[in-house]
This record gives C-alpha cells, structure tokens and sequence, in this order.
C-alpha cells in the first residue's frame, strides 16, 4: 500500500480557531476539526486523548467500529500497531530499574548459549528471528538492548523482508538508526529466554501486563488476543476505503501485537510525558537524545543519510520512541501502521502535554498533522521524517 504523501497533510488544514493563550482547545471545537479531518480522509472511525500537565483531560471516539456501522467507543478495542514498542521500552526500563536488564551489556551475557546455537523455527515456530542464520557473524554479540530500543541493531525491519528471508546484520551495531522491529523480537527473545537467575526467563505479555497495564489500569489492553474483547472489537479500513477484520494476534511481539483502547492508552500516555512508574534516570534515558538520525525519512530502511546540512540536527532516537526540539521545546513521538492502522502518539515536556490518536482507518493519517497542531499548537514534529512519501509498513 503506498502510504498518503506529505503534502496532503496540508491540503485541508483549517484556520486555526483563536483561544485563550496556554488553554487546549476541548469539546466543540475538537469535534469539529475531527469532523473535517473524517469527512476530507473518508476515514471512519478515529479516538483521540488529550493529556496537558500529566493529565488526561479529553477522551473520545468518533465514527463506526465496521462495516455494520456499529459506533466506535472510548471502550472499544484497537490496534495500537508500533505504540506496542513504547510500551515495551518502557517495560524494558521498568526491568531496568529492578535491575534485572543493564542497557549496554551485550545481549550475549543475558544467554545461556550463543545466539545462533537457538533453533528458534524447531522450538519456537513463527514466534522469533531464525538466529541460526547469524552463525559466522560475530556482531549479534555486541548487540545491546540500547541498541535495539534505539533501532541500531543493523536488522531490516523483519527478516522476512530480505530476499532470501534469512537473518542478516547489515551494518555495525549501534552505529546508526535503521527502523527495526526484528531488533524488539530480539529483545523480547533475550528476556523471555534468558537466564532466571537474573531474573529473566519471564514472558513478555505478562511482564507487560504487571509492570504497566495493571499498575496503570489498563484493564482492556493485552500483547495477545482475548476472547473478551470480541463484544467491542473495531475492524478497519485499508486506503482503498475497504473493510479489513481485526487481526487476532495469537501471539505476544513485542514490535506491534498490542490490542487496547483510546481509554486504556491514554492512562499511558499521561504516565509517559509525566514521568509516572519509571526512576527519574530511566524515564530521562527513555527520552533523551540517545542516536542522531540523519536520514530523509523513516522508511525506506536502510537509507543512508542526507549531507550534514540537509540532515535535522534535534532529530535522535530515544528509547522505543523519537525525540526532537520545537518551537515548544523538547518532545517526542511514535507512531502506529498497518494496512488499515494509523496511530500517533506526539509529547512535549512543557507543561506535559500530548495528543493521541487511533484510527481503524488508515485514511486517517492524512489528517494527523493538522489535527495535532490544531491542539497543540506548533510543536515542530518531525511528521515529514515520519510519513514522507514512502511506501507502508506493517507490524
């Protein structure tokens, strides 16, 4: 699917309404913007939370859940895509602080055996990377899980998408970003199958689950399909404008299987930009320029970078998520894709504000920078890295 190019986010972007300087814009005035955005895309259904001051002030959903044209609710389940990586990193830095992961040690310590002696497809089908295939490339062993939340690892974004799908490092560890869901399959595979003495050895979901969406009261969020959540499901739409049914994840992937609600996520959301359940240095580490990123745009992968003076210099990755600096100062975003997905999550540390937005239709995303801005105001998100004129991903 070729995703919506750049300049039709501007090509139906509304005056700005005036409001009382420092206020966000709530109520009326979003319903109206949303229903711009939906009438210009076509887009069915879209949620949106609105955090100011670490606090959720705004929840609601619009639109149909599918094709019979049940509503979409602040209660209903979506796809969250690629957030599933934020709320994974932040997991991560949660076993950080328990110390029970340490950033820069080689995932080659945290296992009881070289990486590729793990016959991941005999033991662990479809679940995990066929590891076997990085015997003779000693780099996985320098492989950190900084890297990997910082997208470093020198894998495309799935080993699937190679040629011949065999696993292959492409570039030295940590030496640049490259977009990479292989590398939180990684991750994940380190933590679920690392040694128990180091308090590993742990699945990924319920990790998850215990660290975040219990703590957060996130009572309708899962890495993994439940039968609960059949009632109020909401399918998609792709961007030809057809009906797509939700994909029951069977299993947990740490790159993109989370199922949860408008409701469920923007609790996350306001923990995240107010530094809630992370010591002060890991919730820093998670959002501090951690890797520059000189690249055009976020995919294609594997691109090299622009000349120095074309390259934007407040561009880095954090940890799970991409940090920059506006005109609002420091913020960060992530974003969430599929065929008929389209989510963002945009913060800025001033005042600890955030939008965030689920789509169940892809058409959707055309919308997003306007709409953000709208509430917002100028934050300076790198929507043009992000979107570009590439190609869609999966998760």
């Amino acid at each position: 699917m070729m995703r919506i190019c750049l300049l039709a986010l501007l090509l139906f972007a509304a005056p700005l309404i005036a409001r009382e300087p420092g206020k966000l814009p709530v109520g009326p005035a979003i319903d109206r913007h949303v229903k711009g955005l939906m009438e210009h895309t076509g887009a069915k259904g879209l949620a949106i939370a609105v955090i100011d001051r670490g606090k959720v002030i705004y929840v609601k959903a619009y639109g149909v859940r599918n094709a019979k044209g049940e509503p979409l609710r602040t209660d209903t389940i979506m796809y969250a895509a690629s957030l599933t990586k934020a709320v994974f990193a932040y997991t991560v830095m949660r076993l950080v602080d328990q110390g029970r992961i340490d950033l820069d040690t080689p995932i080659a310590a945290d296992l009881d055996k070289p990486l590729p002696d793990y016959d991941t497809e005999a033991i662990y089908p479809h679940k995990y990377g066929p590891y076997k295939d990085l015997a003779g490339d000693d780099r996985w062993k320098k492989i950190t899980p900084r890297m990997v939340l910082t997208h470093s690892t020198g894998f495309l974004n799935f080993y699937w998408l190679e040629p011949d799908q065999k696993l292959r490092i492409h570039f030295e560890p940590g030496s640049r970003f490259s977009y990479s869901g292989e590398g939180m399959i990684l991750l994940q595979f380190v933590i679920e199958n690392g040694r128990k003495s180091q308090g590993l050895g742990v699945d990924v979901g319920e990790l998850v689950r215990k660290n975040v969406f219990e703590p957060l009261g996130m009572k309708r969020s899962s890495l993994m399909w439940r039968a609960d959540f059949a009632g109020n499901l909401a399918d998609g739409w792709n961007d030809k404008g057809q009906p797509q049914p939700h994909d029951e994840r069977s299993k947990v992937r740490a790159a993109g299987s989370m199922d949860t609600t408008i409701d469920d996520l923007s609790k996350f959301a306001a923990a995240l930009v107010s530094s809630t359940g992370l010591s002060r240095a890991s919730r820093a580490e998670m959002v501090k320029p951690q890797l520059h990123i000189g690249t055009r745009t976020e995919f294609p992968t594997m691109q090299n970078d622009l000349p120095v003076d074309q390259q934007r210099k407040d561009l880095y990755a954090g940890l799970g998520v991409v940090v920059f600096d506006g005109p609002q100062g420091h913020g960060f975003f992530k974003g969430g894709h599929d065929e008929q997905t389209g989510n963002t999550l945009v913060c800025v540390e001033a005042q600890e504000r955030c939008v965030l937005i689920l789509a169940n239709d892809v058409r959707a995303e055309a919308g997003f920078a306007d709409l953000v801005r709208f509430i917002l105001g100028d934050t300076g998100v790198p929507y043009a890295w992000e979107y570009g004129d590439q190609a869609g991903k999966s998760n």
